[in-house]
């Protein structure tokens, strides 16, 4: 008999792409083939995404153009998008023939058999624990991987929709976690990429291991930001992630751990003396602000100030000099005003991020900046959203020339195919520490191919030394060093 198969279309964020690797796991265990093309698919998954307008739009389209391009195969919609309109979809979406979110995937198995026995199901079990489980396929580029640490959020921003889609905090236990790590480990990943929707969050759910004691501390007696308390860990003691991170310390192996989106209110600064000891972990920090304005801050449900986050960077560069920041600004918040803006603009002048992404606000139903008044033109928060992205593209050009100059480890991504007039010049895209997956710049490698050595160096998924000698917008270029 022969097998089904599936082509898997994916949508979203890193936390997404586990879910959809662990679904592909799911479904080959179960006997189906996983093919690259939607053409030679019996079933087409769209694992959406469902967190700000644009992305909603682009995952409908997604199964509607899927749906056009093929009449008579089984479309599956699911991720967050799935899991949030579930009924309406159930409804009024006839081009899917099957809806399923994100709370169980392991249930995955029975809807896709439900859709080959034609009954439409729609599926979005409770959002419990953490899906995890086995990854025989990696989405990201060889050498990389992401591991999930927490699931849902219990910070309740007023214009954030993840609550509504994910459900409340839940930490995985840490001996799990550190397993995962070994066995990816043991199969040659060389970046190991924490995630969660706040990792500072990490055990500190109401039913994490010592969640009752963290929840209250985060969530009910915490009224301005972890930085701004100097007491902080003698009052409490070290914080769940700092555990976490002592255990993967103690792993042994040459290996990079990245800790992407930290909440700036919890960020707690026990961390940066590990990472002084192990230089395991990167010293980069992903932390969305949103806003440099205090009123603005408030308004999101947020218990900081431009001026206590800026005080964040000023003690994390003060522990370590070389760390990279990168975070998030959203334009266009309900009762942002001109001066507003301004004290953005003027706030990442101050923290000189490394990188920064932006958004302009969209309202999302069912959360409380939805019923906000003063609302901002769509015009002029993309104005704002500009005026920010010009402005950290500027910064980031500065501090990309001081990282010339200097030699760094390069994760190797692809390797470029040279020119016929030039066989010899070696050309490779990598990453170096200061370079997340899929959002920053690139380091461009340069080697001679007619070198042994550089040929055995240079592959995919290993690293390799390289002379940083230039740099462009977001770019750095340089040479391999043997």
């Amino acid at each position: 008999m022969t097998k089904k198969t599936f082509f898997l279309d994916q949508h979203g964020c890193a936390k997404n792409q586990v879910d959809g690797e662990l679904i592909i796991s799911r479904l080959e265990k179960n006997g189906m083939v996983r093919v690259d093309d939607a053409e030679y698919a019996d079933l087409i998954i769209i694992n959406s995404c469902g967190f700000i307008e644009s992305a909603k739009t682009e995952s409908l389209n997604a199964l509607l153009d899927a749906r056009t391009a093929y009449p008579k195969t089984k479309i599956l919609l699911a991720g967050c998008l799935a899991e949030r309109y579930a009924n309406v979809f159930g409804k009024e979406l006839p081009e899917a023939d099957g809806i399923f979110g994100n709370g169980d995937l392991s249930q995955v198995d029975r809807v896709v058999e439900e859709i080959f026995a034609d009954q439409r199901p729609v599926l979005t079990p409770p959002q419990k624990g953490v899906c995890c489980g086995d990854r025989d396929l990696l989405l990201s580029f060889k050498g990389s991987a992401y591991v999930k640490i927490t699931e849902g959020c219990d910070n309740r921003c007023t214009f954030c929709a993840i609550p509504l889609i994910r459900g409340d905090l839940r930490s995985r236990n840490a001996d799990e976690i550190v397993s995962e790590i070994k066995v990816l480990l043991l199969r040659g990943v060389k970046e190991i990429n924490l995630i969660g929707q706040d990792l500072a969050a990490y055990g500190c759910g109401k039913d994490d291991e010592e969640g009752n004691k963290w929840h209250e501390v985060l969530y009910k007696n915490l009224h301005q930001p972890v930085i701004a308390d100097s007491d902080f860990t003698k009052k409490y003691g070290e914080s769940p992630l700092l555990s976490l991170m002592k255990k993967i310390s103690a792993l042994e192996g040459d290996f990079w751990v990245r800790l992407l989106y930290i909440h700036p209110d919890h960020f707690n600064t026990d961390i940066l003396t590990l990472m002084q000891k192990d230089r395991r972990f990167l010293p980069y920090f992903d932390i969305p602000f949103q806003s440099g304005s205090d009123s603005v801050i408030h308004a999101m449900n947020r218990k900081g100030s431009g001026e206590e986050y800026v005080s964040l960077i000023k003690k994390i560069r003060e522990q370590l000099p070389e760390a990279c920041i990168r975070t998030t600004f959203l334009t266009g918040f309900p009762g942002e005003s001109e001066g507003d803006a301004k004290n953005t603009e003027n706030f990442l002048k101050e923290i000189q991020s490394d990188w920064s992404g932006c958004f302009t606000y969209s309202t999302e139903e069912d959360t409380p900046a939805e019923k906000m008044k003063k609302k901002v033109p769509h015009k002029k928060a993309e104005e704002r959203s500009e005026n920010l992205k010009k402005l950290q593209s500027v910064i980031t050009q500065e501090r990309l020339k001081n990282r010339t100059g200097k030699i760094y480890d390069v994760l190797v991504e692809e390797i470029i195919e040279p020119p016929e007039d030039a066989p010899s010049e070696g050309l490779a895209i990598g990453r170096a520490w200061f370079q997340a997956p899929e959002v920053d710049g690139s380091v461009v490698i340069r080697y001679d191919r007619d070198e042994e050595k550089s040929l055995v160096a240079v592959q995919v998924g290993s690293i390799v030394k390289v002379n940083v000698t230039s740099s462009s917008e977001i770019d750095v270029d340089g040479f391999l060093v043997l």
